[in-house]
């Protein structure tokens, strides 16, 4: 913890006890937690993005069963429960993260480490062979406790972790089902001894076939109820954790209204119900604090090879997905197996819900904020342009400084540079990878890039918003022997669909821009076309 911060800030930090007694910054999710336990059912399923807070929520549930009424004091469940004395539960929290990369080999050994330390508590000195059978002896064991007169709890942490790594690989999969299935088959038999069942992982229970028996699970993953239940909300931003913005805007030398900003396009944009309510995610914001610097912190946590497998193999580009109508039941989808890359994304952060037509029941996806945008755009751009890190990074400096300083002109120039010097193999050689050539590229420039932006008319190839003026873009693509489209059309197209309507109140300049890429050249045409169009 900095001197004058202040809070201390838990990066890394996933234990409720250890938040509330040594300091740590705390959005208080604990009217969630009462409305869960409270508002009917009691097997309930959550599924969020990695790092996202729900280790802590089951850390914080595993308090309050456990009846540490301390730990709530100043906290909404301690208005909401004014039980005097809070009853006590066994509670077997079951945390398998640790179960990522398990071969079928050490298995044995992973559910010895998980159930040992509770059949050593309940005197369990002879377990049984296969997992379900042990879960069924410990509930069975808890139970008989005084406490358990109160109903025993079984809190599962990252349900999802020894099958998410053999998604794709069939017959590993349906070995790994077959032994978590019968792991979980003791939850439903169990239901008079048990006072509340809580899931959680990343995908969906529904996929996997591995809760069968389990037709009382409540799946509140897209319950407008619970949508801030894990991550950070706006309110959240502007209340409590409100002196911690300002005081990371004075480490950076900005004003608080420029920091909440700036922590708006980068970690916002999260949103997990047709209720218009956006999520930050936690991870970022609470590193972006304790780190006092703007980084991709949850995008650089952990690389989605499999995304981009997945993305490469089912040849889908990401302005495609920008602003995707679906039913939820297109990305509620199964994940093993998929071609389409929609509900992986979704379900691992990488996409969101931007909005919903209550009408059609349709959602609009689209990538969370800045820092994703830029994260898949660094990740993927190697693949569709031969270029390395360090060249692209280069590119991006030069462009974002000639735009500055010298203008769309000298920047179009960077632009067509970089584009010729791609590998002849990868160049652009359709109109759909050449706009993801530019997606991609245009959102490494930064937050101040918007693609792909939707309108009444249409949608606006690129707006840039930089400090002198509004730049609209329309890109072409123009095939080999043929003269049109040309940077006059493009120019053309902007007026017709009225895409300069939305900026007609805009206190800067508003500046047109048409731009042709040549499949001949395999770059854009120097002809391109800048027309300022007002004040």
């Amino acid at each position: 913890m900095y001197a004058d911060a202040p809070h201390r800030y838990p990066v890394g930090v996933q234990v409720f006890e250890k938040i509330r007694t040594e300091g740590y910054l705390y959005a208080d999710k604990t009217a969630y937690l009462w409305d869960l336990i409270n508002s009917g059912g009691d097997y309930r399923f959550l599924s969020r993005p990695r790092r996202f807070g729900k280790t802590l929520l089951v850390s914080t549930m595993e308090a309050y069963f456990r009846g540490r009424k301390d730990l709530f004091s100043g906290l909404a469940i301690e208005r909401l429960d004014t039980r005097e004395e809070w009853p006590v539960h066994p509670v077997l929290r079951l945390d398998l993260s640790d179960f990522k990369g398990t071969e079928e080999w050490t298995l044995k050994e992973k559910f010895d480490d998980l159930f040992g330390p509770y059949e050593k508590l309940y005197g369990i000195s002879r377990p049984a062979e296969q997992p379900g059978s042990r879960l069924n002896a410990l509930i069975s064991a808890a139970r008989a406790t005084p406490e358990g007169a109160n109903g025993v709890v079984v809190l599962v942490d990252e349900y999802d972790a020894p099958l998410l790594n053999v998604m794709h690989n069939p017959e590993r999969l349906q070995r790994f089902r077959e032994v978590m299935r019968e792991f979980y088959s003791p939850l439903k038999k169990n239901e008079a001894n048990l006072a509340f069942l809580f899931i959680t992982g990343i995908s969906k229970f529904s996929q996997l076939s591995i809760f069968s028996e389990l037709n009382n699970l409540v799946n509140v993953s897209m319950d407008p109820q619970f949508g801030g239940i894990c991550g950070i909300t706006a309110q959240e931003l502007d209340g409590p954790i409100a002196p911690d913005v300002a005081w990371l805007a004075g480490e950076l030398g900005i004003t608080p209204a420029e920091c909440r900003e700036e922590l708006r396009k980068r970690y916002d944009g999260y949103r997990f119900s047709e209720k218009p309510e956006e999520i930050y995610n936690p991870f970022s914001l609470v590193a972006a604090l304790d780190r006092r610097k703007l980084d991709d912190y949850w995008f650089g946590s952990g690389t989605p090879t499999a995304l981009i497998n997945l993305l490469r193999s089912s040849d889908t580009t990401l302005p495609e997905l920008e602003g995707i109508e679906a039913s939820a039941s297109s990305f509620d989808a199964p994940t093993e197996g998929m071609a389409d890359p929609v509900p992986f994304m979704y379900q691992s952060g990488y996409l969101t819900i931007k909005d919903y037509d209550l009408l059609l029941k349709a959602y609009t996806l689209g990538i969370p904020n800045a820092e994703v945008a830029e994260g898949l755009s660094k990740t993927l751009l190697p693949f569709y342009t031969g270029r390395s890190n360090v060249e692209t990074d280069g590119f991006v400096f030069r462009f974002i400084r000639s735009l500055l300083h010298s203008g769309m002109d000298a920047a179009l120039r960077e632009l067509s540079s970089f584009l010729a010097g791609i590998p002849y193999d990868l160049a652009a050689k359709d109109e759909k990878a050449f706009q993801a050539q530019l997606y991609l590229i245009l959102k490494l420039v930064g937050a101040n890039v918007q693609t792909e932006v939707r309108t009444a008319t249409g949608r606006i190839d690129t707006v840039i918003e930089a400090p002198a003026a509004t730049y609209v873009m329309e890109l072409k693509y123009r095939k080999a022997g043929e003269s049109h489209p040309d940077s006059a059309d493009a120019l053309a197209q902007i007026d017709d669909r009225g895409y300069l309507i939305p900026y007609a109140t805009s206190n800067k300049p508003v500046v047109k821009v048409g731009v042709v890429f040549s499949e001949e050249a395999r770059t854009i045409d120097e002809d391109w076309r800048i027309a300022e169009v007002g004040h």
